[in-house]
């Protein structure tokens, strides 16, 4: 068992190092003039060393993953105190940096490794109200299957690790479901750390244009709040003019993979299976910087470089306001308030941006004969184009006291408990009043999506019912923490909630049936005993023809109203505590 209390623990202690430039701290990619990108085990090489030398720098194991080898995360800071509590009491803005997430896509691996180093060194200066935590390299499995071709459209390095980790699975859809070890390391360090910033670094696929660095952000008014305002008002905005005085163009991610976006697009919306899409769960102000894939891998690492150090700088000069706005959205919400737990694009709002790209065309294609599109870089152009980054409510659900969750469902627990939810035990069994959902539709994918087949467009129906409880079922009050996270994994209706990924699933197959011939008389029985029953039952045959024909599925009605169908199918195992 991984051992956490080491974040609250004072770890090193001043030793009067002189923080020269050491050039003996040379990555791969500087001994390569910009081709090469580190491997894993250069990667923690580097980091073992700055640890050992400059007490500025902490290299901690944080926990297990899908391979032998644990994952990192390496600290900085200025005053060689490594004291969470502590940061918290002096007003420090910890910024938390991810790596490698796509292993494939490993500018942040190199570009961090020489921010560390000269940060340690005294190269640059990190502002004394920050501190940094780097995750070097997070998906490790995907990083040791070192390949040079999987990246097709992606100019450099020379080798790269490849996108799936060593269950192949997309580390940046696991958020949530956690069906990786690092997903579950992840989700407890978070918390722990609590980080005012996060930043996970990627490389774009897409349409081309002239502009190096492309930013996603987590979608203000799905972040909402102090945070969301002061995200989309005055940190975004800051963000672009301090990159534009070190020479960079920033430009929203480029959301459209399919068409030249000429004519603008709409901002990417990242719910929680995304890393920017989960940290917004905790009110973290998160950023997804994408480098543009067809620009040199040197040029991109730069950008990445000179990326953070822009955040760094903004972080300690807002520092104030970041907090500010960070604890007033924690406080959680009370019973009976509307939580908005989907949203949807408002295409009625939008602003205008300065894109700069390349004229778009299409000519036969040499493989299929066909128009295919592409980008004639001897007609770039520099115009503003709509971006449609405002989104409003499409499904919203009312607060409740608490969440009843039936002790079976250990995966769903689990999960809550790596995310440090704050959950009670019944002593006793126990009856309670409570809200329950019937699951009434839903659509499944058709095709495993990163190891489930996921449900979407769920519809429910609600209502007020009696419910027995065991001794050891589960009550988790709302008033916590981390309440977004609680309502958005047990809300049914969750688009990226526990019932769509498929925890729930055995409460959707039928367990218990009838035999036609014996229940023929019991139904009978049934319908002379029911009158109402008769009823609906005659009153279905004269508004559907195709029922009045089919005497099983008039059968099957009679037994679905009667009180031999089981309670529990498709009755939601989460229920609501008003």
């Amino acid at each position: 068992m991984v051992r956490y209390c080491f974040l609250f623990t004072v770890l090193c202690i001043a030793n009067g190092i002189s923080y020269a430039h050491d050039n003996s701290f040379q990555t791969p990619f500087e001994k390569s003039n910009g081709t090469e990108s580190a491997t894993y085990f250069q990667a923690m090489d580097f980091y073992k060393a700055l640890d050992e030398k400059y007490d500025r720098i902490k290299m901690l194991d944080i926990g297990l993953t899908d391979t032998k080898y644990n994952l990192n995360v390496v600290f900085y800071s200025k005053d060689m105190g490594y004291d969470i509590k502590q940061w918290r009491k002096e007003g420090k803005v910890i910024i938390m940096i991810n790596n490698g997430i796509h292993a494939g896509e490993p500018d942040g691996i190199d570009a961090c490794m020489m921010l560390m180093r000269d940060a340690a060194s005294g190269k640059i200066n990190i502002p004394d109200n920050v501190v940094l935590a780097v995750i070097p390299i997070y998906n490790i499995g995907g990083a040791l299957n070192r390949n040079s071709s999987s990246r097709t459209n992606q100019d450099g390095p020379k080798e790269y690790g490849f996108r799936g980790n060593a269950q192949n699975l997309d580390l940046n859809r696991d958020f949530i479901k956690m069906d990786a070890k690092e997903s579950r390391s992840f989700n407890i360090f978070y918390y722990q750390l609590d980080p005012d910033i996060f930043i996970d670094n990627h490389v774009s696929d897409g349409a081309d244009y002239q502009h190096v660095m492309t930013l996603l952000v987590t979608q203000h008014d799905k972040l909402g709040g102090a945070v969301g305002d002061y995200m989309y008002h005055t940190l975004v905005p800051g963000i672009y003019k301090d990159m534009k005085s070190r020479h960079y163009d920033l430009v929203p991610y480029v959301n459209d993979f399919k068409n030249s976006p000429d004519e603008g697009w709409t901002e990417f919306y990242d719910p929680p299976r995304f890393s920017s899409g989960y940290a917004a769960l905790y009110h973290t102000f998160a950023f997804v910087p994408e480098t543009h894939m067809l620009k040199p891998f040197a040029q991109r690492v730069q950008a990445t470089y000179t990326l953070m150090q822009s955040f760094i700088e903004l972080a300690s000069k807002n520092a104030d306001a970041i907090h500010k706005a960070r604890e007033e959205d924690k406080v959680p919400l009370k019973e009976n308030t509307d939580v908005t737990i989907d949203w949807k694009a408002d295409t009625t709002q939008f602003d205008r941006i300065i894109f700069k790209g390349y004229e778009a065309g299409h000519k036969p294609s040499l493989v299929s004969g066909q128009e295919r599109l592409y980008y004639d870089h001897n007609k770039p152009y520099e115009r503003k184009v709509p971006f449609y980054d405002h989104f409003n409510p499409s499904l919203q659900v009312s607060l409740s006291k608490a969440y009843v969750v039936k002790q079976g469902f250990t995966d769903v627990l689990d999960r809550l408990r790596w995310n440090n939810v704050v959950m009670q035990k019944l002593k006793n069994d126990t009856v309670l009043d409570l809200t329950v959902y019937h699951i009434e539709k839903y659509e499944t994918a058709s095709h495993p999506y990163e190891k489930h087949y996921p449900h979407k467009n769920v519809i429910v129906s609600q209502e007020k019912q009696t419910i027995k409880l065991l001794a050891d079922d589960v009550i988790i009050n709302t008033e916590q923490p981390n309440q977004r996270l609680i309502v958005e994994t047990l809300e049914p209706e969750a688009p990226d909630g526990f019932f769509a990924w498929g925890f729930f699933d055995g409460i959707l197959q039928q367990k218990e049936y009838y035999s036609d011939y014996v229940f023929e008389d019991e139904a009978a029985k049934i319908l002379e005993n029911d009158k109402a029953l008769t009823k609906l039952l005659q009153d279905k045959k004269k508004s559907d023809p195709a029922f009045a024909k089919d005497k099983t599925a008039q059968l099957d009605f009679v037994y679905r109203h009667s009180s031999h169908f089981e309670p529990g199918y498709n009755l939601y195992p989460v229920y609501k505590l008003y």
